[in-house]
């Protein structure tokens, strides 16, 4: 049972939420139509935007622990985490309207422009992100705790995904008027403004509570070495990888999937009646109704993984999820009302996937703690950023070489080849790789709820007895 001290109020778990609800704000985006608008409103090749993906990834191999391994040495009166929600909102903003303009250059000058935006945003969102993840793994000490503010982060995703997929198109459209760029560059100064807020909001109204060991000594050596030695953390990383390259697969060609296989489609709505909807109005609908499901499943999960725990709620749900994806491939176009409901069970068990995921994250730190005496939460947490960026992105260069290699060309019909691999990329494709990262989290992660309420338990007696008292800036 939670001790007083280790109880968070309803208040500020949503405050934490709210970082999120500003941070995916720009993932679901990335997620769902940064290929769409690289191909089909920035116009560049496919072959090219996957290079570009994938190249900035490199660098993020280095530059994720990096900003993990600042924000634990980083000494604030508002502690180590929280005060890059402060520094880093505005040119967080900022750096979104750039990526989101479309300049009047050349084909060499427009890649050149992507690689320097795309990579700025990128840098940024880590460099904001991993604190804001990080604070998850301090904010307390009780690992049952720190599921529920999970679950409130996610619900906020999901909600922040949901304002995404039924807003972006038709702002872009009509913002734009017409002009689909100057729609792009004009939603995301809006979407900055919501973001600036929201992370001001998770700023004010959090603080940290778990602070490393008194005796432990900083050392950059130390620190990576007992990441990369600290099994469950390097199973969770490969769990991770592989179920973002699940999710990412699918999500980089959603767009495409419904411009280009679904298109148009007469349909009959309560008070509205019968009328033609284009693939924007299906794509919003589709992924609307998708985010809404996953918020609903992030409601229920922490219940859910308090009587079975977390493992094995994840393991179920990860099973039902990757059915429903493998299941697309043998849909047609006119089964579209059947196409809403396998999105809608794919949604409610797959979205509470990463609740579970970024809860056992904070189980990891804990562990390390418990093995060798020193905590290293934010580059425990780069992990999670890392994992997030390098599976979308490879999941995204798998999708446009493969585009690429059959022929896709944008904003025109496509040939048989080129349909059949928007189907496979939607279907199979990416139920392989959920099926891969199942497998490596049902047979190798080390964690369950026994072991992990066995090494809560110790560290709170090892806090008491050093006398250890934890700081509320």
């Amino acid at each position: 049972m939670n001790s007083e001290g280790d109880r968070i109020s309803i208040k500020e778990k949503v405050s934490y939420g709210f970082g999120d609800l500003a941070s995916v704000l720009y993932w679901q985006t990335f997620m769902l139509y940064f290929t769409y608008f690289y191909t089909d409103v920035f116009v560049i090749p496919a072959a090219a935007a996957a290079t570009l993906f994938l190249m900035s990834r490199i660098w993020d191999g280095i530059n994720d622990p990096a900003m993990g391994m600042l924000a634990d040495r980083t000494k604030t009166r508002w502690g180590k985490f929280r005060p890059y929600l402060l520094w880093l909102c505005v040119p967080f903003a900022i750096a979104g309207v750039f990526a989101f303009t479309v300049p009047d250059l050349g084909p060499t000058g427009k890649i050149i422009w992507a690689y320097i935006t795309f990579n700025a945003i990128m840098m940024l969102y880590t460099a904001i992100n991993i604190p804001y993840t990080a604070l998850l793994g301090v904010i307390s000490a009780d690992s049952n705790e720190r599921t529920t503010v999970s679950s409130v982060k996610f619900i906020c995703a999901f909600l922040a995904g949901t304002i995404v997929s039924f807003t972006l198109l038709p702002m872009v459209k009509k913002l734009g008027g017409g002009n689909d760029p100057r729609g792009w560059q004009l939603t995301f100064v809006i979407y900055g403004i919501a973001a600036i807020i929201f992370f001001l909001i998770a700023f004010k109204n959090t603080r940290e509570r778990v602070q490393p060991p008194p005796t432990q000594k900083s050392s950059v050596k130390k620190d990576l070495f007992e990441l990369i030695t600290n099994g469950p953390w390097f199973i969770l990383l490969a769990t991770t990888i592989t179920f973002i390259l699940f999710v990412a697969v699918r999500s980089s060609v959603t767009v495409h999937y419904f411009k280009y296989v679904i298109g148009s489609q007469e349909l009959s709505f309560p008070f509205f009646g019968k009328r033609i909807y284009d693939f924007n109005t299906i794509t919003s609908l589709f992924n609307g109704v998708g985010q809404i499901s996953a918020l609903i499943g992030a409601l229920l999960v922490s219940l859910v993984a308090k009587k079975i725990g977390k493992k094995r709620a994840f393991i179920i749900l990860f099973i039902i999820a990757i059915t429903s994806t493998a299941a697309f491939y043998f849909m047609s176009a006119e089964q579209l009302p059947l196409i809403f409901i396998l999105q809608i069970t794919g949604s409610i068990t797959g979205g509470p996937l990463s609740v579970l995921l970024w809860a056992m994250y904070a189980d990891t730190a804990d562990y390390a703690e418990w093995k060798r005496g020193r905590r290293a939460t934010g580059l425990v947490f780069s992990a999670s950023t890392m994992s997030q960026k390098m599976g979308w992105a490879i999941g995204a260069y798998i999708a446009l070489m493969l585009m690429s290699q059959v022929g896709f060309k944008p904003n025109q019909a496509q040939s048989l080849e080129s349909l059949k691999s928007l189907i496979m990329l939607f279907s199979l494709i990416p139920a392989g790789l959920g099926v891969l990262s199942l497998l490596i989290l049902s047979f190798i992660y080390p964690l369950n709820e026994k072991r992990v309420a066995q090494i809560g338990a110790e560290l709170k007696e090892r806090r008491k007895a050093s006398g250890e008292v934890a700081a509320t800036p």
